[in-house]
């Protein structure tokens, strides 16, 4: 039996499927101890991890007979694919298993901040009534730009428009004749759709190119009031700038569930910035989605192991 080692959280039933054809070691502490993660990654032929685990060639080194990489979501940042193409090892993100989680946390994301009465709560109960400072928006009318026109971003834009949402998008990589444009108005330049949208959706990995892609500028130049959500990675946009922005107004809220750091560090300068909804990585995380992603991954692993 083929040795695999899971250094993150997963479904147990998936586990216990994988466990029943190969060697199987489970411990989401190894993420914290990269010393133990390398010994037990020795003999191992597949190894699954979430976005913390740093898959990079000392880890492969470690693991000389490494044939497969599971990864129990989509982004591959945190896996150098470079050394693991060169090295024979295939590389299986979860593709499809979070679209549907995503999409939920970013309407939901877009709603919460328009309408801002959910934000009051603690006034509410200290014995305030800001009944006219919490009155909101409507999402409906408003339009959402998403940044970035994949599977995930598609289906925002389907939830989108059956709230009466407009739907804009910016994807440069994305044929201008895909069927996927039907209902979207596609727009060539980036900075014309952030000028445009009432809310703004990140939906892009990280590369050179979207590293720091919404600092200072991009972010002056969304609509007064205006609306960040970011479930794609957290160097894509410039924290610090991002907290200006809300404690000056110019925005109307942001959702992060992404960040430069995670966990975040103590001095975070998004730490009390008004309007501010922060997760820990969660968007494309649901009891149903981690269901899918952990099934899909561990027959994706067992396929490449000869299961």
């Amino acid at each position: 039996m083929a040795r695999v080692v899971i250094s993150e959280f997963m479904d147990e039933p998936a586990i216990d499927w994988l466990r029943a054809r190969h060697d199987v070691t489970y411990d989401p502490t190894l993420i914290d101890d990269p010393a133990a993660l390398r010994a037990a990654c020795a003999e191992a032929s597949a190894l699954i991890v979430r976005n913390r685990t740093q898959v990079d060639a000392a880890l492969m080194d470690a693991a000389p007979g490494l044939r497969a990489i599971g990864r129990l979501g989509v982004g591959l940042d945190n896996i150098d694919t470079e050394t693991a193409k060169a090295r024979g090892v295939a590389v299986f993100p979860a593709t499809g298993g979070n679209v549907t989680s995503v999409a939920e946390y970013v309407i939901t994301a877009v709603m919460v901040l328009r309408r801002g009465a959910w934000l009051g709560s603690a006034d509410v109960l200290s014995g305030a009534w800001p009944r006219q400072r919490m009155m909101g928006l409507e999402v409906a009318g408003a339009t959402l730009g998403l940044v970035g026109f994949g599977a995930i971003a598609q289906a925002t834009a389907e939830r989108a428009r059956a709230l009466g949402m407009s739907v804009a998008a910016y994807d440069p990589f994305l044929p201008a004749d895909a069927s996927a444009w039907d209902g979207a108005a596609r727009f060539d330049d980036l900075d014309a759709l952030v000028g445009h949208a009432d809310a703004l959706s990140l939906h892009v990995p990280l590369t050179d190119t979207t590293r720091g892609l919404f600092g200072a500028d991009r972010l002056a130049a969304m609509k007064p009031g205006a609306v960040l959500i970011n479930t794609a990675r957290g160097q894509i946009v410039d924290e610090s700038a991002l907290a200006d922005a809300l404690r000056a107004g110019h925005l109307g809220g942001a959702a992060m569930d992404v960040f430069a750091s995670e966990p975040l560090g103590a001095g975070s300068p998004l730490a009390g910035a008004p309007n501010l909804i922060a997760t820990p990585h969660i968007a494309g995380v649901t009891v149903e989605s981690n269901t899918r992603i952990s099934l899909i991954t561990v027959r994706n692993v067992d396929g490449a192991l000869g299961g």
